[in-house]
């Protein structure tokens, strides 16, 4: 059936006209970008704890934490949580109507890819709130949120498994980051043929960079959660600072801590051009 013939056409069409408002690609360019700064903040002390000049290793709560602490941190907490709103709502428009890929056709590979997307939204919708939290006083950044979902579903018969298939997820998504930044197929969805060559090149090592950094974060990320389900213990889980420092207490653990968190600060980058050239229609 095809979308003019479907009896939902005219109720989809006011939703996916506010969706595709000019103001909307605005809100979710300034996602992009705060995005990019909880991700630099992030690189950035870990790369300073790994050359051990202060810096501390945190995860994305943490990076929010630092922030809310600095002169005007309330305010551009504020600005950063406004920005993540609207990375939200794009996630969901990613997810709902599928915009880089406009043709009906589907399969599995796109839902796969849509359904992350709704994930992407759940997840930076929990981080979202925190800077709320954080901005009203009220947040607790002492406990690890993951492993607090990682209890919660160990009590339930099935729970184990759930935990377990989610791991094997999330290892499944840091290869796909893997395969994405060899291929550097994200090239596509950037509107880049107005800059120059070099800027061009920079920009896809940039891409490569931080992409293959995430990817391993959540290799990582999985293989701690499949270890919880098998020993049914949810104080193995880790989840972002937890897998960088997993990664700093290995054999030459800060060599390979830094060069992470220089690929984390390359994403963070890669996430601020996203937010200037990204094809968003």
């Amino acid at each position: 059936m095809t979308r003019h013939n479907s009896p939902f056409h005219g109720l989809k069409q006011p939703t996916r006209r506010a969706a595709f408002h000019p103001w909307m690609e605005k809100f979710a360019r300034f996602g992009y970008a705060a995005k990019g700064i909880v991700y630099f903040i992030v690189g950035l002390l870990a790369t300073q704890a790994a050359l051990t000049t202060g810096g501390k290793i945190t995860d994305t709560v943490g990076a929010l934490a630092t922030i809310v602490n600095q002169p005007f941190g309330k305010f551009l907490l504020v600005l950063i949580a406004i920005g993540l709103v609207g990375y939200v709502l794009w996630r969901i428009i990613q997810a709902v109507f599928d915009p880089d890929h406009p043709k009906e056709e589907t399969s599995a590979k796109r839902m796969v890819q849509r359904m992350g997307y709704g994930f992407s939204a759940i997840a930076y919708s929990s981080l979202t709130w925190t800077a709320v939290e954080l901005i009203t006083g009220t947040a607790n950044t002492n406990g690890n949120i993951t492993e607090d979902w990682t209890a919660r579903f160990m009590v339930h018969p099935l729970g184990r498994g759930l935990v377990g298939l989610a791991g094997l997820i999330v290892i499944g998504v840091g290869i796909s980051y893997l395969y994405r930044a060899y291929k550097a197929d994200f090239q596509r969805r950037l509107q880049l043929n107005h800059v120059s060559r070099a800027k061009q090149e920079w920009a896809k090592r940039l891409g490569q960079l931080g992409i293959a950094a995430r990817g391993i974060v959540f290799e990582i990320i999985g293989l701690f959660l499949v270890l919880a389900a098998l020993h049914s213990n949810a104080n193995e889980v880790r989840g972002l600072g937890g897998a960088l420092a997993t990664l700093a207490q290995q054999p030459f653990g800060p060599w390979i801590l830094g060069t992470v968190a220089l690929g984390l600060i390359a994403y963070s980058i890669y996430c601020l051009i996203e937010a200037g050239y990204r094809r968003i229609t």
